[in-house]
């Protein structure tokens, strides 16, 4: 059963190029309600630990430094079946492949900096909320 929160964040590349207000506005324009939301940065050490599934990958130390490289933007977001359809609206990976319209063809700059993270399960939304959040924060 799909729950109804998905975790994002809006990555150092799209922070330093000013599209922190756009994409939000596509978020909450796309039915989403922010449930949780802190601007911040992750430390060396918390990029390691956060994206530590990847940790065998070549791109991993190169993800590690760009994830730790400047502020980012955390959020949990809450509408019906959330991580599918955030997934949808941000689009490709890459964002030379990414839909006409989705946030990482509108400001995305390549593969490994493309402006936005998105849970990809349910599991790994709960998971990656709550290393942002404690449950104090996050408000229904």
């Amino acid at each position: 059963m799909a729950t109804n929160r998905t975790f994002t964040m809006i990555k150092p590349d799209a922070v330093e190029n000013g599209h922190i207000g756009a994409i939000i506005e596509k978020i909450q324009t796309a039915g989403f309600k922010i449930v949780a939301m802190k601007y911040t940065q992750l430390s060396e050490a918390d990029a390691k630990a956060f994206y530590e599934v990847h940790k065998e990958r070549p791109f991993y130390g190169e993800l590690v430094a760009f994830m730790s490289r400047g502020p980012i933007v955390a959020a949990v977001l809450e509408k019906d079946n959330a991580v599918e359809d955030f997934r949808t609206l941000i689009g490709a990976t890459n964002p030379e492949e990414a839909a006409e319209g989705t946030i990482r063809k509108l400001f995305a700059t390549s593969l490994s900096e493309n402006a936005v993270h998105g849970s990809d399960s349910d599991e790994n939304a709960a998971i990656e909320s709550n290393f942002h959040f404690s449950g104090r924060e996050i408000y229904a």
